[in-house]
């Protein structure tokens, strides 16, 4: 089935939009209605990595392995040299043992996939008063940093 995008109306793709949303939800990959490339990171990493996937409620962490190890996990699309992740909150209550990162082209393929431990996360994502909170800023040299690790083959 092929779509002829452009020449849609604006309504006509923001249903088809919600259709897709829809779908992928019937699916299993999203579980709300925002961007879905948010849950799309989780049921992928979570999948990935055999993680248990947790419910929208928990703030702390996505994704927990059978070892009892959290994982906070963070998706963003860009093929920008630079990206940045949304805010990481109450680092300082330990609520995660690793953060995943994991930047997308354009098309949803894996540019890079980090494993980040926790104590190493506050060197490469500094605390930003005017959020609460730690913002990650990957670029292409985030992976050369101590302690983290390129799981990007682990996600194709």
């Amino acid at each position: 089935m092929f779509l002829n995008l452009q020449a849609m109306s604006a309504i006509e793709l923001l249903r088809t939009h919600q259709a897709v949303i829809d779908a992928l939800r019937l699916k299993g990959v999203v579980n709300t209605n925002n961007h879905p490339i948010g849950d799309y990171t989780e049921w992928l990493v979570c999948g990935r990595l055999g993680l248990e996937r947790q419910a929208n409620s928990k703030a702390a962490f996505d994704g927990i392995d059978t070892q009892g190890i959290k994982y906070q996990i963070k998706g963003r699309c860009s093929n920008a040299q630079s990206v940045q992740f949304s805010t990481v909150r109450k680092l300082e209550e330990h609520g995660f043992d690793y953060v995943v990162a994991v930047v997308f082209a354009g098309d949803y393929s894996v540019r890079q996939a980090l494993k980040i431990p926790h104590k190493v996360f506050p060197k490469l994502a500094p605390y930003r008063g005017y959020v609460n909170g730690h913002i990650l800023i990957w670029t292409p040299d985030t992976v050369k940093q101590p302690g983290v690790e390129d799981i990007s083959d682990l996600l194709v």
